[in-house]
């Protein structure tokens, strides 16, 4: 690889991180984290949701809870007890939640997988190799859902990962209790360590009171939990984890042609290679239960970003994240994703989204020491002018100093070609979240090359950035990324090459004390994109004039943006309207506002108007759940655009119907319904879900598509398709 002046400086950049992180290194060291020793119960208590077996009189007990939000160390509103206890096979978790009202605690959540958020919660955050950068949360409504995630880059939570755990609940006259059991065979540890980083949450959903063991920064992660020692003795069996599948699906294609049937047996296989490295293969993989993507409607020229939600790569996912090129929950952004080298949403789907069999895929993840490593192999099939193809992805990150880590990535293969292509990065990561004041500084840079023939020279990438994201006061960081006009990551994510992007952001956050209004934060972002062959691409100014949330999680924003795009070539926005090439400034207000998500209904809407390159555009977003109770939720979303050009007006409109039916915590049928007018397409998606218990699934999943060719709301059917599919865990 040949190293140039820019790459030299970046070096030289991952150099100083390095001595800076050395120089603070003892301070971050010296602290202390609270800590509780483990007891081993004899027998393993009940997991029913009442902690009246005599196990719990024995064990290890806190108390010492403290508000994490909004006001950090304040003495909570509500009283928090946590039992904890393990044996050989699982950890065991107990809480009792005193509430003073418990007739008003918020449990409207009934179905497996849906989001917690907007519920009371109880959570325990798992760090098994106290590294203060990887874990595992794992949290449980009054309602016994249970709800799981990773966390990625020591910050960041992956909730559409799964694992197989325990948990009950149940309320009485003093509030409710919690009862969790996390089996030794669901998580990788370091057997030569007794002690793992641990933290515990409670969440007051209606006074939005978030409490807690430790905190820091009104967060609570891998990188700021206390500690439990003396885990000794667990066993995980033999390691082995066979899931067979079976799908039975009938498909049909409108046009008079046969009806298709077919059953698709597959197989996963997951082997505890050592307590801390685990291999997992997958044969035939069938992903049809899988739930759909919601829409979007895109008015810009580059491509949007959708998140990954198939089991197989979301398992150890947080090992192949590289230099924090990943959006923040819930936002994802194609600018902040634009030039990840890995990208796993490339495989097994066509260029048209269309799903692509995999023949078989192996995976390879865990620690080694202080090294995390992760590797994947998959066969995808052969589809439309594209040959069957292996893939491969190898990543290794060594961590250094208290909760960095520097590391590198390797891809071969590209999915939607036939071309040879490879790609090979380095990055730093670097966090602090020692320093004084409650503040945390996080810092990044990384180096990229890739090598496709015919694109020779000009096909390097290379990035840094600094920022501090604290909660309180200010807050904000600069970004710089430069990516080759060649630049091909095959199985990454680029939506724009040949451009130098930088980014500053500074943002103030005031906390009012005893006042309605909770937080108030303002601020500016200004984001600039250029061509390497010089002009402008995308200039953007974000004025946060003001952004309001209130105790009870109500809020109100108002922003300013100001947009300069330099187009160079014709941009056909919406059919038959093209917007020839020049330089174009305009500029919009946007006013957003929503009540608390705990409430029984719940609003939320948007308005911007403003100029639209040499237009106007008016756009309203809209939604509404209404949930009467845990077993029906309704949710309707209405996204309308009106742009008015010289060169013509189009209207964009985009909604969205859910309705769930959920008769207990395992069994749910849910419905989503989505239009819009770009693609006249009509989505029925309808998902029966049972789960008689944790890591046995049957799903019966229907599919429809319909044409409303002539927009006069008479839909024809494109196609449809009707699956079962069983899957079943067996733990060895």
């Amino acid at each position: 690889m040949r190293i140039e002046p820019r790459a030299r400086l970046l070096m030289g950049l991952v150099s100083t991180l390095l001595c800076a992180g050395q120089g603070i290194r003892q301070s971050a060291s010296a602290q202390v984290a609270d800590s509780v020793a483990a007891i081993r119960a004899a027998t393993a208590p009940t997991i029913d949701g009442r902690l009246d077996e005599h196990e719990w009189a024995e064990a290890a007990r806190l108390t010492d809870f403290r508000e994490v939000s909004p006001d950090e160390g304040a003495e909570p509103t509500e009283s928090t007890e946590v039992l904890l206890l393990y044996d050989d096979d699982a950890l065991y978790i107990g809480a009792r939640l005193a509430d003073s009202r418990p007739d008003e605690i918020t449990a409207r959540i009934l179905r497996q997988g849906e989001s917690l958020e907007s519920d009371d919660y109880f959570a325990v955050i798992l760090d098994p190799f106290l590294d203060r950068r990887n874990g595992y949360l794992f949290r449980v409504n009054a309602n016994s859902v249970r709800e799981e995630a990773l966390f990625k880059e020591t910050t960041r939570t992956d909730f559409d990962w799964d694992g197989i755990w325990l948990a009950k609940a149940g309320r009485d006259a003093r509030g409710w209790v919690a009862e969790i059991a996390i089996p030794f065979k669901t998580l990788p540890f370091d057997p030569n360590s007794d002690t793992w980083g641990t933290n515990f949450t409670r969440h007051v959903a209606r006074r939005q009171e978030t409490i807690g063991w430790v905190s820091h920064n009104r967060a609570q992660d891998p990188s700021s939990s206390g500690v439990v020692s003396g885990l000794t003795g667990m066993q995980q069996g033999i390691g082995l984890d066979l899931v067979p599948s079976m799908s039975l699906r009938r498909s049909r294609v409108a046009g008079g042609g046969p009806d298709d049937s077919e059953v698709e047996p597959s197989l996963d296989l997951f082997y505890r290679i050592t307590p801390a490295l685990t291999g997992a293969l997958t044969i035939n993989t069938d992903f049809s239960a899988t739930e759909v993507d919601d829409r979007q409607v895109n008015l810009t020229r580059f491509s949007l970003v959708f998140p990954e939600k198939r089991d197989f790569f979301l398992q150890d996912a947080d090992i192949f994240e590289f230099g924090r090129l990943a959006s923040p929950v819930g936002r994802a952004n194609p600018l902040i994703e634009n030039g990840r080298p890995f990208f796993s949403r490339r495989i097994g789907l066509s260029p048209l989204s269309q799903p692509v069999d995999l023949d078989a895929g192996a995976k390879l993840t865990g620690r080694i020491g202080q090294w995390n490593v992760g590797a994947l192999a998959v066969r995808q099939d052969a589809y439309v002018g594209v040959d069957a193809t292996d893939l491969f992805v190898g990543r290794a990150a060594l961590n250094v100093l208290d909760e960095s880590s520097v590391g590198m990535i390797v891809t071969s293969g590209d999915p939607i070609s036939n071309a040879e292509n490879t790609l090979l990065g380095a990055d730093f990561r670097y966090l602090n979240t020692r320093l004084p004041n409650g503040r945390t500084l996080q810092a990044e840079a990384w180096l990229q090359q890739s090598d496709t023939p015919g694109l020779d020279g000009d096909d390097r990438a290379f990035g840094f950035g600094v920022s501090m994201p604290n909660t309180n006061r200010f807050r904000g960081g600069i970004r710089y990324k430069e990516l080759e006009q060649n630049f091909n990551p095959a199985l990454g994510f680029l939506n724009r090459p040949g451009i130098r992007d930088y980014k500053v952001e500074l943002l103030y956050t005031h906390r009012p004390r005893d006042a309605y209004w909770r937080t108030l934060v303002g601020g500016v972002e200004f984001e600039r994109i250029d061509g390497l062959d010089g002009g402008l691409q995308t200039e953007r100014l974000e004025v946060r004039a003001f952004q309001l949330q209130s105790h009870t999680g109500d809020a109100i924003a108002l922003d300013y943006n100001g947009n300069r795009e330099g187009l160079l070539a014709p941009f056909e926005v919406s059919e038959g309207i093209v917007i020839p090439p020049g330089v174009y400034s305009f500029a919009d207000f946007h006013l957003r506002t929503n009540t608390g998500s705990q409430r029984k209904l719940v609003g939320r809407f948007a308005y911007r108007i403003g100029e639209f390159f040499e237009g106007d555009r008016e756009e309203i977003v809209s939604g509404l759940t209404w949930r009467p109770s845990p077993h029906f939720g309704l949710d309707l979303q209405y996204e309308w655009n009106n742009i008015s050009l010289p060169q013509g007006d189009f209207t964009t409109r985009l909604a969205r119907v859910g309705v769930d039916w959920v008769l207990s915590a395992t069994l749910s049928w849910v419905n989503l319904l989505q239009y819009d007018n770009v693609s006249n397409l009509l989505g029925v998606n309808s998902r029966l879900h049972w789960i008689p218990e944790a890591g046995r699934e049957i799903f019966l999943v229907f599919n429809q598509n319909l044409t409303d060719e002539n927009e006069r709301r008479s839909f024809r059917t494109l196609t449809s398709d009707t699956t079962v599919k069983l899957s079943y865990t067996f733990r060895f």
